[in-house]
This record gives structure tokens, C-alpha cells and sequence, in this order.
């Protein structure tokens, strides 16, 4: 796998990733002395490890073995391994839309090399590896491959996490609450109740803000619509159909004075906005595109319009009449209007 960082999260995800590709855990594991596994190089091959890398440990209950420093010969193979790997796999260099791509791409890589032959031996690795396997323990349930930090939340409804702003619903805010850091994503957290979810950032000084988590607010202030940094973000991705849902609002609370309108028209596009938490944007866009075609642009009408996506009414097969030939103009036949006078007290 390929990581953003060296983070010990990072490491961690590394080796769960790996257990669940091999299907087991071996009993010893070998490494050089990297940092996010050794506090300190004692005498021989004693180490005081890191407090999480032992609590790691003694989770999937394996052994660790710390090469001599300076002692490259005592992981001569490893070595071959890994540059066997740079060369085959990562020359030239890989690229993606994400790590969760490329991964995908270099497991499919290791995989395929399970058919290769190692010089001088009879078997396949996958041979080989099969064999193998039948020595590691079962994978437990998965450890929880992040780091904690207890936070304090800012006044603007975001807490700061290596210098970078993350945003929290502002209905659940409070002021202390704790992110849990994982290699791809960042959680926050009140009373061991998740709350907010972002993808991790690894710049600095950077504003991670989602939207919805700023609309209640929103709702009661509608003045800050346009200057809110979170909205004027999303707007200046969403698709044109919200700016036609928009203008057509305002239109239509247009009898009323210049500021009543202006704000009933943002506070209804608001709690449309709203509908994002529960329903996907393409879901979203698609229903109200066919409000705005039917003349039902409100929040009513897009909700309407999302129930009929959601649950299209069920169409109704023809009846097959083939074996009823003197039903099969019943409903098609000319009505004897005559017989409406009877009820008119006409004739009979």
C-alpha cells in the first residue's frame, strides 16, 4: 500500500491491510528500528517500543524482531524484495484520482505475481504461500488505526487539527470534543458519538468545511447567505439548476417588501438545501429539475418529487384477453348517454 505519510496511523492501516490480504497474522514480524514502532535502541536486540505499537501488538498478538543498526546483511532478502517491488510495480511512478486507486491497482499487482517462479524453486509463490499459511493465526476483529487528540471548538463551529479547520454541525457543536485522525479521513467526536466526517487533509492552514453543517444557522440568520465561505464554496460547484431554483423563489416572494422576500425566498432554498443530508446530489437534481418543470419548485413539491424517485408508481401490465374475447371491448364501447336522465328524473 501506498500512504500520504509516514504517520504511525499509517502504519498501522499498513499491516490491517495487510493480515486481511494474507488472511492470517504471523507469529513474528521483523523490523529496522523505524520510529513509529521504537522509542528507544536498548543494548542487543533489546528495544522500548511505542506505547501504541505495544497495545497494536498485543491486539493481533505477534512478536517483534529489530534488526542490528548497521547490520544491512541481516535483511539482505527483505531488501532484494523491496527492490523487486520498486522496479516492477512502482516504475514509472503510479498515479490515480486517489490512494484508494492506486492501492487497488498495486494489490491486483501482488496478486498477479503469485503466478511468478522464483528462480531455482519448484513451486509458484502462491504455491509456496499456501503451504505457509497454515502457520498464521486467524485475523481478529480489526483494530481501530487512528490517533485521538481532544480539541476545542472555535467560534465559527470548527476545531483545528495540525493546523488545518475542520467544520461541526452546528446543532451538535460543543466545546470540547475529540478527532480521531485515520490515514484518509478525520472523525469528530462528542461523547463517543461520531458527529462529523471529513477526508483528511495533509496541507496546512487549510479550511475543510462542509456546507450542510452551517444551514441551521443559516435558517436563522438568512442575511449571511451570501457571504458565508462554506456556501459560496458549494455554489461555486453545484450545478446551474440551483441558481434557476433560487431565481425562481425569489420571484415568486416577490409581492412582498424587498427584504421580507429576499429572506423568505433564502430561508425556503435553505431547508431545500436541507434535503441534501438524507438524499444524494444527483437524487437532489433530478427531482428538482422536474419541480421546476411542473410548476412545484418548494420544498413541498422537490420533496414530492424525490418520494416519486425514490418509489416510481408501479406500472400496470395490460390484461391479456385472449382467452375472454367478449371482454375485450368493455371500457372502449360508446356510453348510452340516455341513461343519465334517469337520475334527472327524465325519462326511463
Amino acid at each position: 500500500m501506498v500512504f500520504p505519510t509516514q504517520r504511525q496511523e499509517c502504519f498501522f492501516a499498513g499491516h490491517v491491510a495487510a493480515f486481511q490480504s494474507l488472511r492470517g497474522v504471523p507469529k513474528r514480524l521483523s523490523y529496522d528500528n523505524l520510529k513509529t514502532a521504537v522509542l528507544r535502541i536498548m543494548e542487543g536486540r533489546n528495544r522500548i517500543e511505542q506505547s501504541a505499537f505495544v497495545t497494536f501488538r498485543s491486539h493481533y498478538l505477534f512478536e517483534s524482531r529489530y534488526c542490528t543498526p548497521g547490520q544491512g546483511h541481516e535483511k539482505g532478502g527483505v531488501e532484494h524484495g523491496v527492490g523487486y517491488v520498486r522496479r516492477n510495480f512502482l516504475t514509472p511512478l503510479l498515479s490515480g484520482d486517489s490512494f484508494a486507486a492506486i492501492n487497488k491497482e498495486l494489490l491486483a499487482a501482488c496478486q498477479a505475481d503469485d503466478e511468478r517462479r522464483v528462480d531455482r524453486q519448484t513451486q509458484t509463490i502462491g504455491e509456496m504461500w499456501a503451504q505457509e499459511q497454515r502457520a498464521f493465526r486467524a485475523v481478529p476483529a480489526e483494530f481501530a488505526c487512528c490517533s485521538s487528540h481532544e480539541v476545542t471548538l472555535n467560534p465559527y463551529g470548527q476545531v483545528v487539527f495540525e493546523t488545518n479547520r475542520y467544520s461541526v454541525p452546528v446543532e451538535r457543536a460543543q466545546k470540547h470534543l475529540v478527532v480521531k485522525a485515520y490515514p484518509f479521513q478525520v472523525e469528530v467526536l462528542a461523547h463517543d458519538q461520531k458527529i462529523a466526517t471529513h477526508v483528511r487533509c495533509y496541507g496546512r492552514e487549510q479550511d475543510i468545511l462542509e456546507p450542510l453543517h452551517y444551514l441551521p444557522l443559516l435558517l436563522e440568520r438568512p442575511g449571511a447567505f451570501e457571504h458565508a465561505l462554506p456556501l459560496r464554496q458549494w455554489r461555486s460547484q453545484w450545478p446551474p439548476l440551483y441558481e434557476q431554483l433560487l431565481a425562481h423563489l425569489r420571484t415568486t416572494t416577490a409581492a412582498q417588501s424587498t427584504h421580507q422576500a429576499e429572506s423568505q425566498a433564502i430561508r425556503h432554498f435553505i431547508q431545500i438545501l436541507l434535503l441534501h443530508r438524507e438524499q444524494p446530489a444527483a437524487l437532489m437534481e433530478q427531482a428538482i429539475a422536474h419541480a421546476l418543470q411542473a410548476g412545484i419548485a418548494h420544498v413541498e413539491g422537490i420533496t414530492f418529487c424525490l418520494n416519486r424517485l425514490l418509489d416510481p408508481a408501479p406500472l400496470v401490465a395490460a390484461l391479456d384477453l385472449r382467452e375472454h374475447p367478449t371482454l375485450a371491448n368493455v371500457g372502449t364501447q360508446a356510453v348510452p348517454l340516455t341513461q343519465y336522465n334517469q337520475l334527472l328524473g327524465g325519462d326511463r
